[in-house]
């Protein structure tokens, strides 16, 4: 089953599909938000040329594991995948993804101007592999 990972944020969205065997997770190219209906097409495509059956979506829950504003953010949106695609929508908790995709970029020794490119598509791949290792186990 190929499976969507997505972060989700105001500007960008970044993106990863695991493998057919939904066992690793690859980045696909970040998606630079504009306007619901072009977000929604450019995603559409990956789901069509992937054969995506579910979205896995990073939660963003607080430090102390509460909903904050950008978790109603991402509920909404969550809720306008399941729609739009009629596909499942899972909402994976991903605290702090994103500074350890820059930490990992940064321990790379990926100059920042890079960096800024490559963390949300990275923070994508590390939500999607927490949820396939996660789905391995279970």
């Amino acid at each position: 089953m190929r499976i969507l990972g997505l972060d989700y944020g105001e500007k960008r969205i970044g993106a990863a599909v695991c493998d057919e065997l939904g066992m690793t997770a690859q980045g696909l190219p970040t998606l630079s938000r504009k306007t619901k209906k072009h977000d929604l097409e450019m995603l559409g495509q990956w789901i069509r040329n992937y054969a995506v059956e579910k979205i896995v979506i990073g939660y963003p829950l607080r430090l102390d594991g509460s909903e904050g504003i950008q978790c109603e953010k991402v509920n909404r949106f969550a809720n306008l995948l399941s729609k739009s695609f009629s596909l499942p929508v899972v909402k994976w908790p991903e605290t702090m993804s994103t500074k350890e995709a820059e930490e990992i970029l940064i321990s790379a020794g990926v100059r920042w101007q890079k960096r800024k490119e490559k963390v949300d598509r990275l923070a994508a791949c590390l939500i999607l592999q927490s949820y396939l290792d996660c789905a391995d186990k279970t």
